[in-house]
């Protein structure tokens, strides 16, 4: 077959389970896909493409996954601050009261996914209102998206009654269905905004689809005691206790665990979501992730919203994974780097039920795909590819995106969306985001 796209001459981190690395590597790609990977004089001499790219100084590895985003909080971003979380919460919910409609969630949407894109992210996990718009925006910019019905107990933007939202959920899993650029899923907010029975609800009509599951859990003192002094148990055993937890959950934060709620997501295959910026900034503490990996617990990484860590950069809530933990625990072992290279890559595909299809550049996998620019001053010297990306690299090194084959950032450019347009939109909406706490 021949290919649509070769890139040749890269610095290649497949991110695959081995680690495998290939110093002049390339990839060619076909319907969309990795059709072959390997040395460069080796892919090219099996034929032409449609199109080459000669990668020369740059490193190309999969884009990342961010397994826990709010992106159409974006139109918030710096307005509610110095706070801790429950505080934080009340004034964050009356501006998106007064803010969000269908077309704004649209709007910051997009301005969240595209400041993912061109920092590389490719794939994302998100809660949000209206998920519909929220999906629109991941394929304005050209990135995958997994989402689906939110569910809180208290009326919401959306307006509906908790059996609205699990019709509105039930029509977006049968709308996407099978979608490859869409991974569908129920996102109840948390034990303290949804009670047992409709979290009950949302697992059972996420488990007749084969869907995920994501909810936030233990991610502050606040949250344990408020759910201890409701049902008489801690936040991972109630969930666990409501049967909610298995390798279909996805759990966002889990701060505050003991040992026996880390055994019980060791047990079930739950997967913790990290989100070290936000947790940080809104002193909500920092989690046990040493502990969960030695337990045997897949953790990811996430940025979070905007509007609690102020941009939405993976890369430093990668360095933070790797570095904040060796601080905590005086070891420089507590997180490896491979360990931390795989929460972006592999374990944050697996964790979306996506490890055959996105995650690492192998063959027959979708060709989701970034390439760094390696001539910067802090790019040399490279003794090992793997450590640049942990504790290097910088989304502005991000210098082109393909998603599914397809080109979608440009020298750093969005292919896709009008960026001016949107941030013109954006600037002229932030008036009345102003006014809306005041």
């Amino acid at each position: 077959m021949t290919a649509d796209l070769i890139i040749t001459n890269a610095l290649v981190v497949t991110a695959d389970a081995a680690g495998t690395v290939i110093r002049d590597g390339a990839v060619a790609v076909a319907g969309g896909r990795i059709s072959a990977l390997g040395p460069s004089a080796g892919i090219v001499g099996q034929g032409g493409a449609a199109r080459v790219i000669d990668a020369g100084g740059m490193l190309l590895m999969p884009g990342l996954v961010n397994t826990h985003c709010h992106a159409a909080d974006s139109l918030f971003r710096g307005l509610v601050e110095d706070l801790s979380l429950e505080p934080w919460l009340r004034a964050v919910w009356k501006a998106e009261g007064a803010i969000l409609t269908p077309e704004t969630v649209l709007l910051g949407a997009e301005l969240g996914f595209a400041e993912l894109l061109l920092g590389g992210v490719t794939t994302v996990m998100d809660m949000f209102w209206h998920p519909r718009r929220t999906v629109a925006a991941a394929q304005a910019v050209g990135m995958r998206v997994s989402t689906g019905g939110i569910f809180f107990d208290f009326p919401g933007v959306d307006h509906l009654d908790h059996a609205g939202r699990l019709a509105e959920a039930r029509t977006f899993f049968e709308e996407f269905a099978g979608a490859e650029d869409v991974i569908p899923a129920a996102l109840p907010h948390g034990t303290y905004t949804v009670g047992p029975e409709h979290l009950a609800d949302a697992k059972r009509l996420a488990d007749e689809f084969g869907a995920l599951f994501c909810t936030h859990a233990a991610e502050t003192q606040a949250e344990q005691a408020d759910i201890a002094r409701r049902y008489g148990r801690s936040v991972i055993r109630h969930l666990d206790a409501l049967g909610l937890l298995d390798a279909r959950t996805v759990l966002a934060h889990c701060v505050w665990l003991d040992d026996e709620e880390i055994a019980i997501l060791a047990r079930t295959g739950a997967t913790v979501s990290h989100n070290p910026v936000s947790n940080l900034k809104l002193a909500s503490g920092i989690a046990r992730v040493p502990d969960l990996l030695a337990a045997g617990v897949r953790v990811t990484l996430g940025t979070d919203g905007a509007i609690s860590g102020n941009d939405l950069d993976l890369w430093m809530a990668l360095r933070l994974a790797a570095t904040l933990h060796r601080g905590a625990t005086l070891r420089a072992d507590a997180v490896t780097t491979a360990q931390a290279l795989r929460m972006v890559t592999l374990d944050g595909a697996a964790a979306l039920g996506a490890a055959d299809r996105i995650g690492s550049l192998e063959v027959g996998k979708f060709a989701d795909m970034i390439l760094l620019d390696l001539a910067r001053p802090h790019a040399v010297p490279m003794f090992d590819p793997a450590t640049h990306i942990v504790f290097s690299t910088a989304k502005s090194d991000v210098r082109h995106v393909f998603v599914g084959g397809e080109q979608v950032v440009r020298d750093g450019a969005l292919l896709r969306l009008d960026l001016e347009a949107t941030l013109a939109e954006v600037a002229a909406l932030a008036p009345r985001v102003a006014a809306s706490i005041q």
